[in-house]
């Protein structure tokens, strides 16, 4: 049987969408029916050849890394304990780890050396039908009101900016008294100011973007104050937080953009004790000033995507309605308009592919 896919068969060039074979489920697989893929900057930049040494694929290969949809076939050595059944809804855990690495051990396969990111390695779920370890799915089958398109994004979108605000709290850079920038509002930052809600023990929040159309979703989402950044200086912005929040400073900042400019911004407007939590990646390097952050105690951290913890703890808080989320939603024929929007930076909130609509 055959399936339709956009594949990657040249760098910078469009995807194409092909007729495909249906892939034949592994003994410890499950075989998924798409419901659902977000699509992400980093989609964009897989196609333009940012991640062609760190992360090589073999071509035509289909990306997609957010994917929620439902089990199409049980491979025949899914122990039952496991507690899958076809026709599940379910969601991918994206990282898979070798099971062997210290990183694996703490849980963290994403950060595994010899793992897999699903989308950048193994086929992901542009296309009807993907494969996934039957250990890397997680079931929402109790969550019956749960809808594929909010699912998927939370497997990157969702829980990539929840560690990151994660870090900066078990620093002890959020509490009452305190400010914290959510600094890039697309489809990452969206959640992150969210976050900084929920874990941010009374913390005045912010949100900074170069669109009023973007600040307007992290108001929505619970930013306290926005500052629209685009073509402003240092002091202009220093300003209008000394304006909003009384101070020309702020305590901590997650960077959502990882740009040069946000990440120069972001290491000016620290306190002393401050920390940058990063986990855009539009740039190539990380350029910070010396001296400042020695002398004031600042800190840097560098924070990639989830492990199958936070993952957990991200879909009980949407099960919980606790998470709100900024949808729009796609179709598969589509897809090189949607990641040149991307590119772009037009896209509001997160674009997602949707199947059988």
């Amino acid at each position: 049987m055959q399936m339709q896919a956009a594949r990657i068969h040249r760098f910078n060039e469009p995807l194409e969408l092909d007729e495909v074979p249906i892939p034949k489920v592994g003994k410890n697989q499950v075989l998924l029916k798409v419901a659902a893929a977000g699509m992400c900057r980093s989609d964009y930049q897989l196609l333009d050849g940012y991640f062609r040494q760190g992360l090589p694929v073999e071509l035509p290969f289909i990306p997609g890394h957010e994917v929620a949809g439902t089990i199409a076939a049980l491979g025949a050595e899914v122990p039952d304990s496991a507690g899958l059944s076809e026709g599940d809804l379910v969601v991918v855990d994206p990282n898979w780890g070798d099971g062997t690495c210290r990183q694996c051990h703490e849980g963290n396969e994403q950060l595994c050396s010899s793992g897999q990111l699903v989308g950048f390695g193994p086929n992901g779920g542009f296309a009807e039908y993907m494969l996934a370890p039957h250990d890397h799915v997680i079931s929402v089958a109790d969550q019956p009101d749960a809808r594929p398109e909010y699912l998927a994004p939370l497997t990157d979108a969702g829980i990539t900016p929840y560690r990151g605000m994660k870090k900066l709290r078990n620093a002890g850079k959020l509490g009452a008294g305190r400010t914290v920038v959510v600094n890039g509002i697309g489809g990452l930052g969206a959640y992150g100011v969210q976050y900084a809600r929920l874990l941010g023990a009374g913390a005045t929040v912010l949100g900074f973007a170069r669109s009023d159309e973007k600040l307007a979703i992290a108001r929505e989402n619970g930013a306290h104050h926005t500052v629209n950044v685009r073509d402003k200086t240092l002091d202009d912005v220093q300003d209008e937080l000394e304006d909003l929040t009384g101070r020309r400073t702020v305590d901590a900042v997650l960077d959502c953009a990882g740009s040069p400019e946000s990440l120069g911004l972001a290491a000016d407007i620290l306190a002393t004790e401050g920390a940058l939590s990063q986990v855009g990646l539009m740039g190539q390097r990380v350029e910070l000033p010396l001296f400042p952050f020695v002398s004031g105690e600042k800190s840097y951290f560098g924070s990639f995507w989830g492990n199958h913890n936070d993952l957990s703890e991200i879909l009980t808080l949407a099960g919980q309605g606790l998470i709100k989320h900024n949808v729009v939603k796609v179709k598969l024929a589509d897809v090189n308009a949607n990641l040149e929007a991307l590119g772009r930076g037009d896209i509001v909130g997160r674009a997602v592919i949707v199947f059988d609509e």
